[in-house]
């Protein structure tokens, strides 16, 4: 695996560096965070090795909501409380949907990833995978990073740059990363005030609306609701549920119907 000294990997650093400076990426950011870059050959192993979905609904909820984060959320839900509610009440977005997806995105905070997140994209990009995507992060992460959100060595993420306790893209985070307390930074890392702000942020964009369920479990031949679906995540035998607007809201932020939801199924048991 190429690595600084690299006649190719060099050379792409340059073009990356050329194209960063374009997008407004200061000279002191990118001297700091490319000059002594090195690629993380975990990083390749987890992109190639990703397990294939065939879990059951059943499963996955009994692992996403399990009886030990729903009673922790609630816990962390009453510390919060006014802090969640802070930016949720005038949104209209329910305090238990900010806490169930810091608690499905990173445990409540506790597991944010353990990879340095611009190392990690330019691993990514540089070996070809999916390249163009992860290219786009990468430019946005050096952005972040020059707008001083955050410390390089500090940002850290999954192997595919999912940062902080909501787990934002770079490109979600310089698009809804939003400042809670004030003080000119977004840090999803470590300021609780800046990751509910974020959360509420994103779901606002995403086309959440004050007043409306995500939806509810439904028996027998139930009709959709305006602007929602049946879903049936265990197919036709399986639970039904009759699912609104909000919960397409939660598709913008993941595309899976378990996740979707799995996040409004533990923030009704959050809120009960």
């Amino acid at each position: 695996m190429a690595q600084p000294g690299d006649a190719k990997f060099t050379a792409w650093l340059a073009g990356l560096r050329a194209e960063a400076r374009r997008a407004g990426v200061d000279d002191g950011t990118l001297d700091a965070a490319l000059s002594s870059v090195q690629q993380i050959p975990l990083v390749l192993e987890q992109a190639r090795n990703q397990p294939e979905f065939k879990m059951t609904f059943e499963r996955y909820l009994e692992l996403v909501v399990s009886d030990e984060r729903v009673k922790r959320g609630r816990v962390l839900l009453a510390e919060n409380r006014a802090l969640i509610d802070r930016f949720a009440v005038p949104s209209g977005v329910p305090a238990s949907t900010v806490a169930a997806l810091w608690g499905i995105e990173s445990n409540y905070g506790t597991r944010l990833g353990d990879f340095e997140v611009v190392p990690a994209l330019a691993t990514l990009v540089f070996n070809g995978f999916r390249a163009q995507f992860f290219r786009g992060q990468l430019i946005a992460a050096l952005k972040i990073l020059s707008q001083g959100h955050i410390g390089l060595h500090a940002m850290k993420g999954s192997w595919a740059g999912a940062m902080g306790q909501c787990q934002f893209i770079p490109t979600s985070f310089i698009a809804y990363a939003a400042d809670g307390d004030g003080d000119g930074r977004a840090d999803i890392w470590t300021n609780k005030a800046d990751v509910f702000a974020s959360v509420v942020n994103y779901l606002q964009h995403a086309g959440w609306r004050a007043g409306v369920g995500w939806g509810e479990e439904v028996t027998g031949k139930a009709a959709a609701g305006q602007g929602g679906r049946i879903v049936r995540p265990a197919g036709a035998t399986g639970p039904a549920y009759r699912t609104t607007e909000n919960f397409r809201a939660i598709l913008r932020w993941n595309q899976s119907d378990f996740f979707a939801l799995a996040v409004g199924i533990l923030s009704d048991r959050l809120a009960a």
